[in-house]
Formats: structure tokens, C-alpha cells, sequence
């Protein structure tokens, strides 16, 4: 049997079969292919997919696909040369076609997708008196297989359609532009839609797809399909019809009674309130599974947040995935009604340390800020105990001294693990919550317009205000006095017209998601990533002078990440590069 040695032609064609001769190899104790077409060993190929939601390695995080090309972060490290790729992206001129690990991000989607595809052809030659849990299975997978094909889509826009139906002869032919925008999103949600019908709401094991969190990824992706781009990325119209649907499933969530609200907006972020029960109420609706001490060398890391720790002792690496002094800003409020401040947020006092926000009491902040953002002399991560030290930021000179809090754990959890010489947690990471869902919502009643719709929206983002007032109790010092001076208000009836309750929906849906992998895509499906980044550019090159000299971000080109050169190579020129990239 023929064997693949290397992921070749994007990675698509991880088949029991390779297309080349050069590539046959002859492995010992190796399975026939007969021998996996049983229940027991498609369920250890379903659990295989599964292994790869989000399995990217801490090169590979999302973060450095969304957060560092929208205005909320920084690549950090040491200096731009530390993951220079990565520089590229943030500062966006520099994005070169030729970038090796841009494949690897299309190449390890396509690995996670051909697994799903594997185990659903498998399933589908099975009968349900054979597999019981047959439908259920290839609802799963289905979902598996659009939702890395959704992540891949955020980022390079133009990506092959690839379902279990396929041979290796139809993947060599198969275009990434076959499909237009919209077609292509028909597609996926056309994957979440059976997911979501043939899933049902308990699925019995912490981790697997279920009805709701299959409808919560339909909601997203029909938000997305909404906004329909043009060509050249700019925004034709927004689908009324989705935006109705988007509102209508989000309705059917709510009225489950599956998901709440966390008292606490802290509580989404440790370890310790994680969702251990699959009839539990919980905000958390869809995430990463992470393990310690699962009887491998390091277990399953949270490799999101794996290198953002502190350069201290107690850490030890690597201070990368910074917050902005724009996001940070972004916090700020107004003292007298507590909402933000939506054309001014960016001028006047800077907080930059823990001394800063201590010497300017008449600045006010959400709380949100010190749940997103740690600042030398405050507590990191609620540890009253251990205030971020100024030892602990690396590069500081050239990426300020902010840590991002949300995807990292203290030393002290019994979660927490050093990994050679990285740190890391089993801490899960959250792809899609209840709050996110609210906010989806709340976005598609604004963009419908209407009194009726105007008004719950108002209520939806009040609702996550009021959540982020009470969620003071772990932001104190060690003597219990609160660490910044809080204050954020709800939004009043009066003036709540389409235009302003949009200004304030995206700050919203900023502050709440910020460093989560969301905002640069939000961007993008708004239409608005490149003017938002050439605005931010204008300010951050007299912050940030070693290495923002020359950042600038060009219409209609920069919106998506180029194709990989070596993937349209494989490909030999199947693939179409995307717009205003070069052409090999």
C-alpha cells in the first residue's frame, strides 16, 4: 500500500494513497485498509479529528492571524527578528508571499480536515445497525471539517472545498476559486446546518459538538456570509435574510436554557471554574480541550497562551502576544457616565504601568481592561501575591511592557506546567461563549434596524456591561483596595439611534473578545480592517519607532493573507493567488 511521506498539495491529500511514485515507502505494522472500516476503529478516527481543533503548535496560534493585524496587539518577543513572519503581519507592508509558515497554517488545517473527511467516508460505508451512533458521528464530523475550514477562510479568504466524496485525482484538479464568497460560505454553513439538525443537546462526553454549539458556529458563519464582499473586499450589501436568521437561532439559544452569563468575567478565564459537566449551565459553549498528566510527556497544553508568560523566574517565557496601548486606551472611559469614549479613547493620559493608572485617579476605567491586560505593579492574573515585576517584560523598548492575561494561568494552579523551557497550562480556551453569541445578536438586530430591534439590542450589550461592572471582586490589591479606579455605565434610551448603537456595538464586541483571536476578523467581514489599521499606524509609528516606521496597510490586497507560494507550487498553478499579491 502506498503511504504519504509528505503533506503535499496543500495538505489536502492525507489519503490512504499517495499520487507519487517517489512517495512510496514500506512501513512495518502497518493496518490494511479494510481493517479501519469498523465502528471501533472509526471511532478512534473520529477521536483523531477531534485531536485537532485548534491543534496548531505556539508558532502557529491564532493570535498572530487576528490580534496583531487589527490593532489590539503586539507581536512582541525580544525584537522584530524574534518570529519575523510575524512582524510581517503586524506591520503589514512586509507580508511576503513566499512565508514558509503561512503553508504550515494551510497545511495543518487541511491535515485536521482530511482526518474529519476520513472518518465520515468511513462512516458513511458503515450501516446504523452496524454504528449506532452513525448520524450523530457525521454530524460531527461535518462539523469538524467546516469549522477548520472556517478558521482557514478568515485568513486567506480563497481556500479549496474538500469533502469525503473526493479522490485524489478530483484534489489535483480542484481550484481554490472554484467556489465564489458566497458559495463557499453556503458550504460551511450548509455543514453546520446538518450539525446542528442531527446533533443532540447533550453529547454526553466534555469536548464533543452538540446541537447548540453547532448552532452558535451557524449563527457565527451566517453573521460572516452576511456581509457580502465584492472582489476587491469591499462590502456590497448585508444579507437581510441571514441577519433575520442570525437573530432567530440566537433566540433558540437563549431559550434553551444551557447557558448563562458567568457571575464573574474572570471565571471564563481560569481553570478552576472550567466546565466540568455537560448538564451544566455554563457560559462556555464550544472549546479547546486541555490536559496535564494524561500519561503523555507534557500533556495537551493550552498552546494559545503558551508563549505570553512572564520572563521571570516564576515563568520564564516569552513575552510575546502583548496588548496595544491603543486596546489599552480603548478601556478608558467617561468619568461621569462610564461609557467609552468613542472618538477620544486614544489621546490624554496614557496608562503604560501600574504607577500610571496609581498617579491619574481621574481616569476611569472598565473593569475589562485589568481582566485583558497585565500592567507592571499591579497583580497578574489575580495574585494579590505577585505583582508583574519590570524583570518580567522582555523587549520591552520596543513593545511596551503590557501581558496579555486572558490565555495564561499562575504558577501556583495545579494546572500550570513548564514544557522544556516554555510554560504552559491546561487551561481550555473558549472558540465561541454565550457572550459572544449575545453580541452576534445584538449585531444583527442593529444592522436590521428598527425600534423593536434597536431596543433589544440596547438590552443585550447593557446586559454585558452590567456583567462587567460586578466583575471587581478578584481586581484588588493586596490590602483589597481596588486596582484601577472603575467605572462603565449602560447605555440610555435616549440618542440609540442605528448609527450610534453601531459605534457602540463594535467597542463592545472589542473589549469583551479582545486578545481572543476575534477582532481582525470582525474587521475584515465589516469592511473596515484597513482603514481601522492605517488610522492606528498613524499614531503607533511615534509609539513604537524601531520597528513602525514603515507599517501601511493597501486596500484592497491586505485584507487576506497572499495564498502560500509553495501550496499554488504544489498545486502546479491550480491555485489563483488572491488579489494584488504577486504571482509566481
Amino acid at each position: 500500500m502506498k503511504i504519504l511521506k509528505y503533506i503535499i498539495v496543500c495538505g489536502i491529500l492525507i489519503m490512504p494513497m499517495a499520487c507519487e511514485d517517489y512517495l512510496d515507502v514500506n512501513p512495518k505494522g502497518t493496518m490494511s485498509d479494510s481493517q479501519l472500516n469498523t465502528p471501533e476503529m472509526v471511532e478512534k478516527m473520529v477521536l483523531a479529528a477531534y485531536s485537532h481543533v485548534e491543534n496548531d503548535n505556539r508558532e502557529q496560534s491564532p493570535w498572530l492571524f487576528s490580534d496583531i493585524r487589527s490593532g489590539d496587539a503586539y507581536k512582541g518577543g525580544s525584537n522584530s527578528a524574534d518570529m519575523a513572519w510575524g512582524g510581517d503581519i503586524e506591520v503589514t507592508s512586509t507580508i511576503k508571499e513566499s512565508s514558509v509558515e503561512y503553508a504550515y497554517k494551510w497545511e495543518r488545517a487541511y491535515v485536521a480536515i482530511s482526518r474529519a473527511n476520513n472518518a465520515l467516508a468511513r462512516i458513511n460505508n458503515l450501516t446504523e445497525a452496524e454504528y449506532p451512533d452513525k448520524v450523530k458521528r457525521s454530524a460531527e464530523m461535518r462539523f469538524l471539517r467546516s469549522f477548520q475550514l472556517f478558521q482557514i477562510k478568515q485568513v486567506f479568504n480563497h481556500v479549496v472545498w474538500v469533502d469525503e466524496t473526493m479522490s485524489n485525482d478530483d484534489l489535483l484538479t480542484e481550484s481554490n476559486v472554484k467556489y465564489t464568497d458566497q458559495e463557499l460560505w453556503g458550504k460551511i454553513i450548509e455543514d453546520f446546518e446538518y450539525a446542528t439538525n442531527n446533533l443532540p443537546v447533550d453529547n454526553i462526553d466534555i469536548g464533543r459538538v452538540s446541537k447548540y454549539s453547532a448552532m452558535s458556529f451557524l449563527v457565527k458563519a451566517l453573521m460572516y456570509a452576511a456581509y457580502v464582499q465584492n472582489p476587491d473586499y469591499t462590502i456590497d450589501h448585508i444579507d437581510q435574510a441571514k441577519l433575520q436568521r442570525v437573530v432567530d437561532l440566537a433566540g433558540q439559544i437563549q431559550a434553551s436554557g444551557k447557558y448563562k452569563l458567568n457571575d464573574d468575567f474572570a471565571k471564563n478565564f481560569l481553570w478552576e471554574f472550567e466546565t466540568k459537566s455537560t448538564s451544566e449551565v455554563t457560559e462556555s459553549i464550544f472549546a479547546v480541550q486541555s490536559t496535564h498528566d494524561d500519561g503523555t510527556t507534557y500533556g495537551r497544553m493550552n498552546q494559545f497562551g503558551m508563549l505570553s508568560y512572564p520572563q521571570s523566574p516564576e515563568y520564564g517565557c516569552c513575552v510575546m502576544h502583548l496588548p496595544s496601548q491603543n486596546l489599552v486606551n480603548a478601556y478608558k472611559t467617561d468619568p461621569a457616565t462610564g461609557l467609552p469614549l468613542f472618538d477620544t479613547f486614544n489621546e490624554g493620559v496614557q496608562l503604560t504601568t501600574g504607577e500610571d493608572i496609581d498617579a491619574h485617579p481621574e481616569v476611569t476605567v472598565d473593569p475589562r481592561l485589568m481582566h485583558t491586560v497585565a500592567f507592571i505593579g499591579k497583580p497578574y492574573k489575580y495574585d494579590v501575591d505577585y505583582p508583574l515585576p519590570e524583570s518580567g517584560i522582555r523587549g520591552g523598548g520596543y513593545y511596551g511592557t503590557f501581558l496579555s492575561l486572558k490565555e495564561v494561568e499562575t504558577f501556583n494552579c495545579p494546572c500550570y506546567r513548564v514544557a522544556l523551557w516554555f510554560r504552559a497550562s491546561s487551561l481550555n480556551r473558549d472558540l465561541i461563549r454565550y457572550d459572544e453569541v449575545l453580541l452576534l445578536k445584538a449585531e444583527a438586530l442593529i444592522q436590521l434596524g428598527g425600534a423593536g430591534n434597536l431596543e433589544e439590542a440596547r438590552q443585550i450589550i447593557n446586559q454585558i456591561r452590567t456583567r462587567a461592572q460586578q466583575s471587581t471582586g478578584r481586581l484588588v490589591m493586596k490590602d483589597g483596595k481596588p486596582s484601577a479606579n472603575f467605572k462603565i455605565g449602560e447605555y440610555p434610551a435616549a440618542g440609540w439611534t442605528k448609527e450610534y448603537a453601531w459605534e457602540a456595538f463594535k467597542f463592545e464586541y472589542r473589549l469583551e473578545m479582545a486578545m481572543e483571536a476575534r477582532t481582525g476578523f470582525d474587521l475584515v467581514r465589516w469592511g473596515i480592517l484597513g482603514e481601522t489599521l492605517n488610522k492606528y499606524y498613524e499614531v503607533e509609528k511615534t509609539r513604537r519607532t524601531a520597528y513602525m516606521t514603515n507599517a501601511a496597510f493597501t486596500l484592497h490586497k491586505h485584507e487576506y493573507l497572499p495564498i502560500p507560494n509553495r501550496e499554488i507550487t504544489y498545486s502546479k498553478g491550480v491555485y489563483q493567488q488572491n488579489l494584488n499579491y504577486d504571482k509566481i
